[in-house]
């Protein structure tokens, strides 16, 4: 059985926000919402100084705190290993906010929602699209770019990767590109303490 996973190549990512933006395009996510973030930070001292980029989303977790908290069974797991969010079932009470150790979930207040991130040239577009997605009050997070997972495409910040950094492919495939690359790179799981077993992992 298919289990997604994501691959970050820490050699690779030059921290260029590309993912951030195709996310934001493809989510249509306004201004102050991000289903992945790119970190830096600086080591060494001048002039022999180096930065350092750390991409972040989602962890997919197979045992999800977030699920465990979520007292609506809006927050569940499918199959194949993606953490879902059924916008309809969510109550809107931050539950699964709080249970996840990585910080990775966004209430979606009024105000949050009322912000467009593509400035008023495409506002219209925009906001219909982002009102038929998400509702006010809800949760939210990254879940892989599901939809165009489940049509054959990778997801939308994998596409946008100019260097390809990001790497997503079947866990459970000994041959994909994301296996081997866990295998042969000792890939690391972030916040291993939290026994989460998230599916991302972290080479370098």
């Amino acid at each position: 059985m298919t289990k997604w996973g994501m691959v970050f190549d820490l050699n690779r990512c030059i921290g260029c926000n590309a993912c951030v933006v195709a996310c934001k395009t493809e989510n249509s996510l306004p201004e102050d919402v991000f289903f992945t973030r790119t970190f830096v930070t600086e080591v060494g001292s001048f002039p022999n100084v180096r930065r350092h980029y750390i991409p972040t989303l989602c962890n997919h977790c197979e045992d999800a705190p977030c699920e465990k908290a979520c007292p609506s069974d809006a927050t569940h797991t499918r199959d194949d290993g993606i953490v879902m969010v059924d916008q309809e079932k969510c109550i809107g009470c931050n539950a699964c906010a709080v249970a996840c150790p990585y910080d990775n979930r966004t209430q979606l207040t009024k105000a949050i929602l009322q912000k467009s991130y593509f400035g008023e040239g495409n506002r219209q577009a925009f906001e219909a699209d982002r009102d038929e997605r998400w509702q006010t009050g809800t949760v939210a997070k990254c879940d892989f770019c599901s939809a165009r997972v489940d049509r054959g495409l990778q997801p939308a910040c994998v596409v946008s990767c100019p260097t390809e950094a990001r790497i997503f492919g079947d866990r459970s495939d000994p041959d994909s590109k994301a296996s081997k690359l866990i295998r042969r790179r000792n890939g690391r799981t972030p916040m291993p303490e939290k026994n989460t077993q998230p599916s991302v992992y972290y080479v370098d």
